[in-house]
């Protein structure tokens, strides 16, 4: 029917025209919102030297940083809407709907977030420091919105949710001055214990990196087997010596002193009978 094909026609050109003048405000909007994600770059790095220069923390500085950019984008994200639509209020209600709906869908997005800023805030951690959290020990790399990336101490990366790492204990070995090191040693029951104590106690006093203030100790507290077991505790200046180093630097020494001394360290012997 000619009449509509006429409205036909018509509605397409009202169609192409309304896609013509909303064509340069579309392109108008990306522009804005991609010039926002390429200046918040400029925000956050601006801060970070801004903050070096001042001597802030470098928690503090990062915290900082990334709140400058998610800024810079919000305002951008804002702009570019209110170029497409002026009647961007109504928009942002509408989105408000619907953020509140899949909000739910986003929980631990959310509460990652948080935990990531109040763990930025709070610094249980520095960046770079040997921590323990979660059933997982190693070198802290970096704490971002999502999650805490960790190097452990066998080289694998770890991604640790920010909300388990806030609300797990951490163990922060890196704040630590000084640790108690225990070696179990176990001698034979013919051992003359006083021998054994005054051999053990001479022997570590000589491991460097021993702390002066804090006296060795030797503890008989079980009967095996074999053996009689004790427990050495000493106490090492982490700024002197590391933790493995001195562990197994303690191993060799009372090993070294027993085995001059004449103290046997036994292994277990089981004697089977037949009939």
């Amino acid at each position: 029917m000619p009449g509509s094909d006429t409205s036909a026609q018509v509605a397409l050109a009202l169609l192409f025209q309304q896609f013509l003048i909303f064509l340069p405000k579309l392109i108008t909007a990306l522009v804005l919102f991609t010039a926002s994600l390429y200046a918040s770059g400029w925000v956050g790095r601006g801060i970070r030297r801004s903050a070096q220069l001042r001597n802030t923390d470098p928690e503090i500085a990062q915290l900082l940083s990334r709140l400058g950019q998610w800024t810079v984008i919000i305002m951008g994200t804002l702009w570019a809407l209110q170029t497409v639509n002026r009647n961007v209020t109504g928009f942002i209600a509408g989105l408000g709907i619907m953020g509140f709906t899949v909000g739910f869908a986003l929980q631990d997005v959310a509460k990652n977030f948080i935990a990531g800023i109040l763990l930025l805030l709070q610094q249980p951690f520095d960046v770079g420091d040997a921590i323990a959290v979660t059933g997982y020990s190693g070198k802290v790399l970096d704490v971002d919105i999502r999650a805490t990336k960790l190097l452990t101490f066998d080289g694998l990366h770890v991604l640790i949710p920010n909300t388990d790492v806030y609300m797990n204990a951490i163990t922060n070995y890196s704040r630590a001055s000084a640790r108690r090191i225990k070696l179990d040693v176990g001698v034979a029951y013919d051992s003359d214990l006083k021998q054994v104590t005054q051999t053990a106690l001479e022997a570590i006093a000589t491991l460097p990196g021993l702390k002066t203030d804090s006296e060795p100790q030797v503890v008989f507290h079980s009967f095996a087997d074999s053996s009689i077991n004790f427990t050495l505790y000493y106490w090492i200046n982490l700024s002197d010596t590391g933790y493995f180093t001195a562990q197994d630097q303690g191993v060799k020494l009372i090993h070294l002193a027993f085995a001059a001394a004449g103290i046997d360290i036994p292994y277990p012997i089981r004697t089977v009978l037949q009939k």
